[in-house]
C-alpha cells in the first residue's frame, strides 16, 4: 500500500513558479511511475506529467511543455513537479498518482489528496 501526499500549491501571479512536491511511502515506491494529474471544475482530469522508475522515462502534456519540469530523488520516494511561466490555465487542483511499472494511463492506483494551484492575473 503506497500513501501519497502532495505539497507546494499556492496562489501565484501569472508568469510566476511553483514547485510541487509528492512523497510516496510504502513498500518499493521506487517500483512506480507517478504523474501528475490536475482536475479545475467542470473540467476532465487530464495527465500533467509522468516519471518512471529511476527516471528513464518521462512525458508531459503537450499544453505543460517547455514550461512544466517533473523529477524524482535519487530513491525514488519524492516526486516534484516544477511549475514556471504559470497562467490562469493552470489553476487546478493537481493530485499525484502511483502506478507499479514504467508509465502512467487512467488506470493508476494510488492517488494523493491534491493541492491546490491558483494562476492570477
Amino acid at each position: 500500500q503506497l500513501e501519497l501526499v502532495e505539497s507546494g500549491g499556492g496562489l501565484v501571479q501569472t508568469g510566476g513558479s511553483l514547485r510541487l512536491s509528492c512523497v510516496a511511502s510504502g513498500s518499493n515506491a521506487d517500483y512506480y511511475a507517478i504523474g501528475w494529474f490536475r482536475q479545475a471544475p467542470g473540467k476532465e482530469r487530464e495527465v500533467v506529467s509522468c516519471i518512471s522508475p529511476g527516471s528513464t522515462k518521462i512525458s508531459y502534456a503537450d499544453s505543460v511543455k517547455g514550461r512544466f519540469t517533473t523529477s524524482r530523488d535519487n530513491i525514488g520516494t519524492t516526486v516534484y513537479l516544477q511549475m514556471n511561466s504559470l497562467g490562469p490555465e493552470d489553476t487546478s487542483i493537481y493530485y499525484c498518482a502511483a502506478r507499479f511499472g514504467s508509465i502512467c494511463n487512467s488506470d493508476m492506483r494510488y492517488w494523493g489528496k491534491g493541492t491546490p494551484v491558483t494562476g492570477s492575473t
